[in-house]
């Protein structure tokens, strides 16, 4: 059937291939038909934008034409003609179709009509059919490359942390734990306890949260180390901003200080923005659109200033301002948003947790620019955090975005031991599991530093998508593992 010789749409719309013969494949989104012409559009998801087929009935037969419906996988050979009608320069006269796959018309879910996007969640399996999602994935791929393109262009080696492991990265507890023990009869001490000694690894395991204390290792060889990978949290939360399985990418970095990690951390955002930007203009360009339509049905004094292309461009060309932890609670408690009670949460003393109403202030209505927050109480901060110098504080940030809040989080690692054993000490994480990360410190320490990225957050942010369940292929939420 030789597939490899057939034409990508995205091909025949970049070149001039106006009198070749070419054959095209892939799935019909509509046909319109009369007694002497049919017009189908195909898409074959190289690309947003469908290609019309025009199928003279005395050339193809009607038995062929009646099942071209929606959904149908066609395989068509023709002829590239300038095209008659508007909105495309070419068209293919059809001398031969082939059904490659059939869809009933009654029972394909995908009619051409406007789908809610929970009713699209529910077919996950087809969902990427629609030019919505069609576009996410194809701009998440460009962010996943332009990830590697970065990192890879500035020296960095990429590593594989573990999936499995034995630590929690966060000391949250919100972890999947992986067992190959019989949950019905499980082995037990003479305590009464799950003996993990009977498991495969002879030992408790979870499914990792984090690949950066791996990461760290890396650094201490490499210098500059990144990881992506997938992360799992067992966090029973069903919102717009929260999956089970997430992708993260997490840069470790020997030799780096806080303010280098801050510096690295804004020149990997602009860059991978900028190349979606350029790289994705006419996906973006369609879910620009998408999002206006979107932000139209809200009240005129909640609609987002600025438009999906012109918030990339405006993070892409803005400096990002960079404040403390505590500057920032002077600006929130003293907002006639604190005062006027319209947060959800008061901010009425040092030491808040910030929540995501808090940053997107700070972001959308104070500063009108990205945010680096650094210096943060040590109390609402990681264990390997390095604790600065007045004793309340850590060297961490977090870099907040209009409409998502918190997008990057990291520090500038403690590579101090005592300090760190005691800082674990305090907060009751017990040494003897993390003796190998320990090791780093007792063998040719090095300041260093890092971050993570949520991969999916920032496919959220350039695709103006409002759930994140909408930007991974396939989500996890609770009470969700299908497909």
């Amino acid at each position: 059937m030789a597939f490899n010789k057939r034409v990508k749409i995205k091909t025949i719309l970049e070149q001039n291939l106006i009198g070749q013969e070419i054959t095209l494949m892939g799935w019909v989104r509509t046909k319109r038909s009369n007694k002497n012409v049919s017009f189908i559009a195909l898409n074959d998801g190289s690309i947003i934008t469908n290609y019309q087929v025009v199928a003279d009935p005395n050339v193809i037969s009607e038995e062929v034409l009646k099942k071209c419906s929606t959904g149908a996988c066609l395989k068509i050979t023709g002829t590239v003609v300038a095209s008659q009608g508007s909105g495309q320069s070419s068209e293919l006269n059809a001398k031969s179709i082939e059904i490659l796959g059939e869809a009933d018309p009654e029972k394909y879910p995908l009619q051409p009509k406007k789908h809610s996007l929970e009713f699209l969640r529910e077919i996950a399996h087809l969902r990427m059919r629609t030019n919505t999602f069609g576009a996410v994935f194809r701009v998440r791929h460009a962010l996943a490359f332009a990830v590697h393109k970065y990192f890879n262009d500035k020296g960095f080696f990429y590593i594989h942390t573990p999936i499995i492991t034995a630590s929690d990265a966060e000391g949250a507890g919100e972890t999947f734990k992986v067992t190959t023990l019989d949950l019905n009869k499980l082995p037990r001490t003479e305590e009464g306890k799950i003996d993990f000694k009977e498991d495969f690894f002879e030992r408790e395991t979870n499914l990792t949260v984090s690949g950066q204390l791996e990461g760290e290792l890396a650094a201490m060889a490499l210098s500059e180390i990144y990881t992506f990978g997938p992360t799992f949290r067992a966090e029973n939360s069903n919102t717009t901003r929260h999956l089970a399985e997430f992708w993260m990418i997490e840069p470790e970095m020997a030799f780096y200080d806080a303010e280098d990690n801050q510096d690295l951390a804004e020149d990997f955002l602009k860059y991978i923005i900028r190349y979606a930007l350029e790289n994705c203009a006419e996906d973006l360009k369609f879910l620009d659109q998408r999002a206006q339509e979107e932000e139209n049905t809200k009240p005129a004094d909640q609609r987002a200033e600025l438009g999906l292309i012109d918030k990339l461009k405006f993070v892409v060309e803005n400096d990002f301002v960079r404040l403390t932890y505590t500057e920032a609670i002077d600006i929130l408690r003293n907002s006639n948003h604190n005062k006027k009670k319209k947060f959800q949460y008061l901010i009425e003393s040092w030491g808040a947790d910030l929540q995501s109403e808090h940053e997107r202030y700070l972001v959308e209505k104070h500063f009108k620019k990205p945010v680096i927050l650094t210096d943060y109480p040590k109390d609402i901060k990681a264990f390997y955090m390095r604790q600065n110098e007045d004793g309340k504080t850590v060297a961490a940030m977090d870099i907040l975005f209009p409409g998502i809040g918190e997008i990057v989080g990291g520090s500038q690692r403690e590579e101090r031991l005592d300090r760190l054993t005691q800082r674990m000490q305090e907060m009751h994480i017990p040494e003897a599991e993390l003796w190998w990360y320990l090791d780093t410190r007792r063998f040719g320490a090095t300041p260093h530093a890092g971050f993570g990225l949520g991969f999916e957050r920032m496919v959220q942010f350039v695709t103006g998508m409002g759930n994140i369940r909408d930007v991974i292929a396939f989500p996890r939420t609770p009470g969700n593992a299908e497909f």
